[in-house]
């Protein structure tokens, strides 16, 4: 079987990561799996490029420019949303035409436009769309937050300035032309949240939808501690608490509700924020937002690599996300298989990772004081690094996640 994955890059935001590692898995598996991007980073030989760099800056410019235009002049929020009215047309590409089935990941950004999957879907080759966010089914947004939309008619949009020009309502409805012209497209959703979201759409209420969490080869991530010598040179006196993310101040991460967070474990439990320490990761655009935390802390920048992320896990004791929405937060899956105790809000995927109170804490209301009492409780608990590393083996290794998505593919070729 030859399966051809798309994706706007193979290793820059989470869904790259994660469909690079399910290309590796599937290959694994003896399956011909590559992978199209727009944005090739590694040297992998089975990753390929299909960029054409003068018409990818055009796609690319366009799309914002129409949003900027449509947003009355205004930057606010100018990626916080996609329209898909720009993208490549892969559909006469090599590694297409040698696929029997193609999967789509994430794909805007001017890597697909509508047009371009209407064009994919035309050649007959079974097409599966794996949702890493809810931008299949919303109308620009890839996370709604609060707002519900998308399971009517999306229209004066949260993110939008000016509405003169709803681009929400008319991608919606562009959207939903290309579902009713191509009701064969499988939909993945990585989380059981996210399928209920889905489920929930106007869009995809009645579409083919599986649920296949992300992979992962838990193997390559240990899980004792380093008790002398890290990097960081922490030791073992403190309660190490790991935090990353692509962008730490995203609103969406809530780095705000991390600081407050910090004040309130400074002044309600001071003994217990002398003990902690944090180490955080990722790009920070407002550096200054550092010296607002009331605990001490590592900012390690952007890191890249496993070999580097497996570094920073096996110091730490905690993995935490204050993420006000989640797909399914791959920072706690990776610290989890590093024997890091899972600590994050319950809005979104942390579900399917964490069983309350038992591998790890999901705080019920999206508060700094809730975050805080699962820290606290974290730090406290006494649970074995092997136990939380087998848990994520047992719910996303990468071999069984593979075998459900080559078991979709046959069914899928049967039926074709």
């Amino acid at each position: 079987m030859k399966i051809a994955l798309v994706n706007k890059s193979d290793s820059t935001g989470g869904a790259a990561v994660v469909t690079h590692r399910l290309m590796q898995a599937l290959r694994s598996e003896g399956v011909d799996a590559r992978m199209l991007v727009l944005e090739k980073r590694t040297d992998d030989p089975w990753v390929i490029s299909y960029s054409r760099p003068l018409a990818d800056e055009y796609n690319f410019i366009a799309e914002r420019w129409n949003i900027f235009l449509r947003n009355g002049f205004s930057r606010k929020n100018l990626f916080k949303v996609d329209i898909a009215n720009h993208g490549r047309d892969i559909s006469s590409h090599k590694w297409v035409k040698e696929a029997d089935v193609v999967i789509l990941n994430w794909i805007n950004q001017g890597a697909m436009s509508l047009r371009s999957i209407d064009k994919l879907c035309r050649n007959g080759k079974p097409v599966i769309w794996t949702m890493h966010d809810m931008w299949p089914f919303t109308g620009i947004c890839h996370h709604a937050l609060a707002c519900d939309g998308y399971m009517h008619v999306c229209r004066g949009c949260q993110f939008l300035d000016s509405i003169k020009i709803d681009l929400s309502t008319a991608t919606q409805s562009r959207k939903n032309k290309l579902y009713t012209v191509h009701p064969d497209i499988q939909f993945v959703a990585v989380s059981n949240w996210l399928a209920e979201r889905c489920r929930d759409s106007r869009l995809l209420h009645n579409a083919r939808l599986q649920v296949i969490h992300n992979a992962i080869d838990a193997d390559r991530f240990p899980y004792d501690r380093q008790t002398a010598g890290g990097s960081l040179g922490l030791g073992t006196d403190k309660k190490v608490i790991a935090m990353g993310a692509a962008r730490l101040d995203d609103a969406i991460k809530g780095f705000d509700l991390l600081i407050d967070a910090t004040r309130y474990l400074q002044q309600a439990e001071p003994e217990l924020a002398g003990c902690l320490h944090l180490v955080l990761f990722g790009n920070i655009r407002d550096r200054s937002l550092l010296d607002r935390l009331c605990l001490p802390y590592t900012y390690l920048g952007p890191v890249s690599g496993l070999e580097a992320l497996t570094d920073i896990y096996t110091q730490a004791d905690m993995v935490l996300s204050t993420s006000r929405f989640e797909t399914l937060p791959g920072t706690l899956v990776e610290g989890m298989a590093c024997g890091c105790i899972p600590v994050s809000f319950g809005a979104g995927g942390q579900g399917d990772i964490i069983e309350h109170k038992s591998t790890g804490y999901i705080a019920r209301e999206i508060e700094p004081e809730a975050i805080a009492e699962g820290i606290k409780w974290g730090s406290k608990a006494a649970i074995e690094r092997k136990t939380l590393h087998d848990t994520v083996a047992a719910k996303f290794d990468a071999r069984k996640i593979a075998r459900q998505y080559i078991e979709l593919c046959e069914n899928m070729l049967k039926t074709k």
